[in-house]
């Protein structure tokens, strides 16, 4: 990047002093960080996909380290398993797991028709037989039935959805989340369930319609460690890890008096970085960052010279029909004759951002210190 040769540039004759340190232009999010609340880390395109698609609301925290399964690597969450599909060939590397399947009885009472079987509940395991009666698929003919908001019969699995089951599995993206359901609403103890291919909801009337942690049920039967590990120097889960650090003023002003050094004096300010570097000959004695000119009041690009020098001067005007009033603006150098000028700027801090009316607004120190380093007729260059 530009910034980071910028940056870099080493002012080796002049021991100036350091106004303020500029961000990290090499700086990147963490690929690995560390969830305290159950002791697991998430890592790489696991990590970018909880991030993207709801995060612990969505999926719940990782519950387990990652794992090899059924030939793809894996990691459980609270509410899900991820999968990793380096072959899937639209690209879409990370799938939800169809956890719905591995809650199914290991011995499931069919009927011959296809209809439900009639079973008996009247024995100590009525809740098991109800769950097993949940997983038989319904006859088509329930398919019939025009759907409503309130109900609908899903073809692709001969299972309907309805009432506050319906309404969470709409408003989760339907199939798309949670996938389709894979039983009927099935009674144990005071809740009632139902498992879909990525997942299982419960209510009952105290909390209503809420996600059941099918993550936690799987990792207790396959026998899979849960255990906290050591988070070494993983950084913390916070979103803030993720938010670019603002760009902030750098200038390395020099300890020599103006005018020190030979060769030509000469500035070059580059419109896309926002930056500008001061030269004495081919010597860079000074960088910053700037702001200049906003949309529609571009700051002009070109050779310019500086006509005149302004200790300090009150600017108002009206320019593209905004009007602006700036009192007793510092350390003025014009080097247009219709109003671009390279400026001291107390109004704002947002250097390394477009801000201007078409000025090259400068921080404070590094204008003070360029007005006196500065000659009239000092050439500035200005590009993209």
């Amino acid at each position: 990047m530009a910034f980071a040769i910028l940056f870099a540039m080493v002012i080796a004759p002049f021991a100036g002093t350091v106004r303020q340190a500029a961000a990290d232009d090499n700086w990147s999010p963490p690929s690995t960080v560390y969830i305290p609340d159950t002791g697991q880390t998430m890592n790489g395109v696991f990590l970018d996909f909880w991030r993207a698609n709801g995060g612990a609301v969505a999926f719940g925290n990782p519950i387990s380290q990652e794992m090899a399964q059924n030939g793809h690597t894996v990691q459980y969450y609270q509410f899900a398993r991820f999968e990793y599909w380096p072959e899937d060939a639209n690209g879409n590397v990370v799938h939800l797991g169809n956890i719905g399947a591995d809650l199914q009885p290991t011995a499931v009472i069919r009927a011959n028709s296809g209809s439900v079987t009639k079973l008996s509940f009247s024995s100590a395991n009525a809740e098991v037989a109800r769950m097993t009666k949940a997983w038989l698929p319904l006859d088509k003919s329930v398919g019939k039935k025009a759907n409503t908001n309130a109900w609908a019969y899903v073809s692709a699995t001969r299972h309907t959805v309805s009432n506050g089951f319906k309404a969470f599995w709409d408003a989760s993206g339907g199939a798309v989340y949670l996938g389709n359901p894979l039983t009927e609403e099935f009674q144990a103890k005071s809740s009632t369930y139902q498992i879909f291919e990525r997942g299982e909801l419960s209510w009952t009337k105290a909390a209503g319609t809420q996600m059941v942690a099918v993550g936690e049920t799987l990792v207790k039967k396959y026998g899979i460690s849960t255990a906290a590990i050591d988070q070494a120097n993983v950084p913390t889960y916070s979103e803030d890890l993720f938010v670019e650090p603002v760009k902030t003023p750098v200038a390395v002003v020099p300890s020599t008096s103006p005018g020190g050094s030979s060769g030509e004096h000469w500035v070059d300010v580059d419109l896309t970085n926002q930056s500008l570097v001061a030269y004495e000959g081919d010597t860079p004695v000074l960088t910053t960052l700037v702001s200049t000119g906003r949309e529609g009041f571009e700051t002009p690009t070109g050779e310019f010279h500086v006509l005149v020098k302004l200790e300090s001067q009150t600017m108002e005007g009206v320019i593209g029909g905004e009007y602006y009033n700036v009192p007793d603006v510092p350390w003025v150098m014009y080097f247009t004759d219709e109003g671009h000028a390279l400026h001291g700027t107390y109004w704002h801090n947002n250097f390394g951002n477009v801000m201007s009316h078409g000025c090259v607004n400068l921080p404070m120190d590094v204008a003070e210190w360029m007005y006196g380093w500065a000659d009239i007729g000092m050439r500035v260059e200005i590009h993209y």
